[in-house]
């Protein structure tokens, strides 16, 4: 299976946020794995829109991994000033909202599902993983 960058692309307004987001949604209905991947393409100066998913009714956990551009994530009290590489992780029960603070657009990937765990112990980069983040 192939999928195309912006083949099945879609505008969207997420959470009462400014501007107009630009979706698509990976694989969809087609990736056997419990999350949503999407790319959101968010022109300079739209937003996602300040909002929680509760815990208990809608427990969503999203990573967001910065492609092209800068933006500010905002995750309860935290404010973060973000650009291509970073990742920024809003767990269940955090208010968080998302925003192009640049002149260019802010091109997001965006994997969300319901929080789990899963043991990737037996994999050697998980391993180093570890390895890098007790140093």
């Amino acid at each position: 299976m192939l999928e195309r960058e912006g083949a099945y692309a879609f505008p969207h307004a997420l959470h009462g946020g400014s501007g107009e987001i630009t979706v698509q949604w990976h694989a969809f209905e087609q990736l056997r794995l419990p999350v949503a991947v999407q790319t959101w393409r968010l022109p300079p100066g739209a937003s996602e829109g300040l909002h929680t998913h509760d815990p208990t009714s809608d427990p969503l956990e999203e990573l967001y991994l910065v492609i092209a551009g800068t933006g500010r994530m905002r995750v309860d009290d935290d404010v973060h000033d973000i650009r291509p590489g970073d990742c920024v992780v809003a767990a269940a029960g955090t208010e968080h909202d998302l925003t192009n603070t640049g002149d260019d657009e802010l091109r997001v990937l965006v994997v969300w599902g319901s929080p789990g765990e899963a043991d990737w112990s037996s994999f050697g980069t998980a391993a180093k993983a570890r390895q890098v983040r007790e140093a």
